[in-house]
């Protein structure tokens, strides 16, 4: 009977131990492994697929009268058959004349259709004199180009006599996420059908190469000789252009978004050019100070900081501070993004533009018109001491004309900001023009004396000023 009872007591204690393992393992998550994170075991059959869609392309551009001197700094970057002794003994050869040299340089593209088109980067191709295919059978092919579009980089060209291409198939940029596996071909170094595998770093980079900045971030090697080929998804489509890498870092190259391309691509296509719509008006991106400024609570959009007279948006109606909320019905925060909008919108489309103008939405309808190359710009850039450490001085025409700034342009040009003064403190800058005082409207250096004088016993003063290369900004001088 006691060994029973010993028995019984070991059984329970086995059961316990068991019952709480169980316990622990059903606390534990289960690992789903046919879902977790790994690295897709071979891009092979990827790569045989979109290889017969990539083609290198090889260019020669004339440099007229390409000195020795530059020649070393700017000819033949890609390599080539030149002796560097032609350095030392060029100058004495022949007649000693400045002569024309052949610069030959590399990129990548691919093929969009079967009756020849290929993408690439404009700057492949700029100014190039011949330009040159080769296929992935080695077949090579003479090109003619189509058109360009340097704003966003972009180059269409075509081959004629090609037979049996493979074309690419274009995806979308936009359900690509952050992380996911990708894989650019190209020509690196010269080097064709180069397969190099990475991961998406980030989307909408700007890089300040244009005005329509939006790129992809990748650490899939790109390197020279990448520029124009594809990246692309797991699925084998084109998600994106490869164009630039940063010089002084590894693992970080850039593409086109590939939704971006693909409008420019068909207009390219279509009539040799590029045509985009034009709100014609001056943006900022409407910071928190200026939303408080205007009293926006919630509210977000872009500025309106100038409307050019005769231009879509004036006739329209639309002013100076106003806030830009959407555009045919999509928001719109960033300037960036108002400006790919209108861009991408067509000439003498009907535009809805919702807005808020003092406090109070309103709703527009702005007729685009088309974007020109030379487009209008506001440049800013030196008599009234005020105790806060401000010189000002009258934006006469003269001042204007003198100081690059719009005839136009109403408020007062500070000239000068006293050290250790409280302007100075408030990061007031000469160059500056005050548009405002604590929201009423300066329109000369009287104003801004008297506006000055009666807020003379408010502890805090704002200033809403605009900024050389910085747009408008809301400056707040605290009394002490």
């Amino acid at each position: 009977m006691i060994k029973f009872k010993k028995m019984s007591q070991s059984v329970f204690v086995f059961f316990l131990v068991l019952g709480a393992a169980a316990l622990l393992w059903a606390a534990t998550p289960v690992v789903d492994t046919a879902h977790a994170f790994s690295a897709p075991e071979s891009f092979s059959e990827l790569a045989e697929a979109a290889r017969p869609g990539v083609v290198n392309i090889r260019t020669v551009k004339t440099i007229k009268g390409g000195s020795p001197v530059f020649r070393h700094f700017f000819g033949n970057p890609h390599g080539g058959n030149r002796s560097p002794f032609d350095e030392f003994f060029g100058p004495f050869q022949g007649d000693g004349q400045q002569r024309d040299f052949k610069q030959r340089s590399l990129g990548s593209g691919f093929i969009i259709d079967d009756s020849g088109f290929i993408v690439t980067n404009n700057h492949v191709i700029d100014d190039a004199d011949q330009i040159k295919v080769i296929l992935a059978d080695d077949k090579e092919f003479d090109a003619e180009l189509v058109g360009r579009d340097p704003k966003t980089d972009l180059a269409l060209i075509r081959i004629e006599g090609a037979k049996n291409l493979k074309p690419l198939e274009l995806g979308n940029s936009e359900k690509l996420k952050v992380g996911t596996w990708v894989v650019a071909i190209g020509s690196p170094f010269g080097l064709e059908q180069t397969v190099t595998a990475g991961i998406v770093s980030a989307k909408g980079r700007i890089i300040g190469s244009g005005p329509y900045d939006d790129f992809i971030q990748t650490d899939a090697s790109i390197n020279p000789g990448n520029s124009g080929g594809p990246l692309l998804n797991m699925d084998g489509e084109v998600v994106g252009i490869n164009t630039a890498i940063i010089a002084s870092g590894q693992g970080i190259g850039f593409a086109i978004p590939i939704n971006l391309a693909k409008g420019i691509i068909d207009q390219l296509k279509d009539k040799g050019e590029v045509t985009r719509g034009w709100l014609g008006v001056g943006i900022q991106d409407l910071t928190p100070e200026l939303a408080d400024y205007y009293g926006l609570k919630a509210e977000k959009g872009v500025l309106v900081t100038q409307v050019f007279e005769g231009d879509p948006a004036d006739k329209a109606g639309i002013k100076v501070n106003d806030v830009i909320l959407s555009v045919d019905g999509q928001n719109v925060t960033t300037g960036r993004e108002l400006s790919s909008m209108i861009a991408n919108t067509p000439v003498g489309h009907q535009t809805k533009i919702d807005l808020i103008r003092d406090g109070k939405k309103k709703a527009l309808t702005v007729t685009l018109a088309k974007r020109e190359d030379d487009e209008k710009t506001i440049a800013a850039q030196s008599r009234e001491n005020d105790e806060l450490g401000i010189e000002v001085t009258d934006l006469d025409s003269d001042i204007a004309r003198r100081f690059g700034i719009d005839g136009k342009e109403s408020g007062v040009l500070v000239t000068d900001v006293k050290d250790e003064s409280l302007a100075r403190d408030a990061d007031v800058r000469p160059g500056d023009i005050i548009k405002e005082i604590n929201r009423t409207v300066v329109k000369d250096r009287k104003d801004f004396v008297q506006l000055m004088k009666k807020n003379e016993e408010n502890n805090t003063i704002q200033l809403l000023v605009k900024r050389r290369d910085a747009g408008y900004l809301v400056v707040k001088i605290e009394r002490k």
